[in-house]
């Protein structure tokens, strides 16, 4: 008798996401995220996954930057709808807010997807230790 061996699951890379201790006062940033791109379908449910379960389910989201690729009105994320926009204020040209009724509202630093690796770790890091 023989066994066929199954290919291996291809797995997802790794969420590249770090984010503030909870707790305290608020902070201008709640941590950092960095995006292998600026296609926001593409990344944007893999980042809400990886969110900690106590913001809870995020209804709207707001990319800031003309850098994103097409952003529509919404979209469907685990069946359920999260609205999209897009804002050019020079305000906070490098962010994506994230908001849950009832929950929330964070702000995180936009680690531009072509970023060395070493200079992505220090922005991270400063973000989630408030630096920025």
């Amino acid at each position: 008798m023989t066994t066929a061996l199954q290919p291996p699951i291809p797995s997802l890379p790794l969420l590249r996401l770090r984010l503030a201790p909870g707790g305290g006062m608020p902070r201008p940033i709640d941590g950092a995220w960095w995006p292998r791109s600026y296609d926001l379908l593409a990344e944007l449910p893999q980042l809400l996954a990886g969110l900690p379960r106590a913001w809870g389910h995020i209804t709207s989201v707001t990319v800031h930057g003309a850098a994103w690729s097409a952003v529509p009105g919404r979209m469907l994320v685990f069946n359920q709808v999260v609205r999209l926009r897009r804002s050019l204020t020079a305000s906070a040209p490098h962010t994506i807010v994230l908001l849950a009724p009832g929950r929330g509202r964070w702000d995180l630093l936009v680690v531009p997807p072509d970023t060395t690796e070493e200079a992505a770790e220090l922005l991270m890091a400063a973000a989630a230790d408030g630096q920025t």
